[in-house]
């Protein structure tokens, strides 16, 4: 049986903070980070974070379409104005990714597949984030971070193509979750993560270390096309290196479709 639509989302706002000051609740939206993005147009939005009981054309990486039932997950977008330049702007996926994992890791172990993927400890999916930035000249003018993460879900009743590769905080925890909680948490650790960076403190040493894609055979999806081998690092921009029988890659833009971990060479 669906929830009903909770009248509690407010409890997250964070007064008088940079992210989560305001909390805006859509029973049924097209996309929270489109609206987030429109909210940065307007004087003293920036910060206010969307969230939706159901998006309608809710998106991930390379295009995909983000699906998720009303009531059971947590789908919301924050728009700010980064303190960052444009050759920085990588930066951000990785501080998102590691603050959903530090909120989520309360309850249930989590870890991360890059770029930015939120996987349980068999690999199955728990849930993304999709960073979209604007510039102005060198430096970064805006961005969007929207999160999607499969909290009260349970598996059976996902669709049948998606259960076999997906999970949920609800079935690692044993137990339904807060989502109220859940987002209050991401919100603070987001902002913590998001002050390091614009005090000059990368957080790429810190996701190399939850990243598990690092040592395993990978599959990778590029706008280039199709690409296999051997994920062994990261290079000092976040991006992949990928072994490959033609010499080393460096993917800064992909989908890592496939991972077998114990790979090596």
């Amino acid at each position: 049986m669906i929830e009903q639509l909770p009248t509690t989302w407010q409890a997250a706002a964070r007064p008088g903070r940079r992210l989560g000051h305001t909390v805006e609740v859509h029973a049924t939206i097209g996309s929270t980070s489109d609206r987030a993005r429109r909210l940065l147009e307007a004087p003293d939005r920036a910060g206010v974070v969307v969230v939706a009981e159901e998006q309608t054309a809710g998106r991930g990486r390379m295009g995909r379409a983000w699906t998720s039932p009303a009531g059971r997950n947590l789908t919301a977008s924050v728009g700010f104005v980064p303190d960052l330049d444009a050759a920085d702007g990588w930066q951000l996926g990785l501080a998102a990714a590691l603050a959903a994992r530090a909120a989520c890791g309360t309850d249930a172990a989590v870890e991360l597949k890059w770029p930015n993927d939120l996987v349980a400890v068999d690999g199955r999916k728990i849930g993304g984030l999709l960073v979209e930035t604007s510039t102005a000249g060198t430096r970064l003018r805006t961005a969007v971070i929207g999160f999607g993460i499969n909290v009260n879900w349970r598996r059976a009743e996902m669709p049948e193509g998606l259960a076999g590769r997906a999970t949920s905080l609800v079935e690692l925890a044993g137990r339904p979750l807060d989502r109220v909680a859940l987002l209050r948490a991401l919100l603070d650790r987001l902002e913590t993560e998001l002050t390091a960076i614009e005090s000059g403190r990368s957080p790429l040493e810190r996701y190399r270390a939850a990243c598990t894609t690092i040592g395993a055979d990978v599959r990778v999806e590029t706008p280039d096309g199709l690409l296999e081998g051997w994920a062994r690092d990261l290079d000092e921009r976040g991006a992949l290196l990928v072994e490959t029988p033609d010499g080393p890659v460096a993917v800064s833009s992909g989908e890592v479709v496939r991972v077998r971990r114990g790979g090596g060479q």
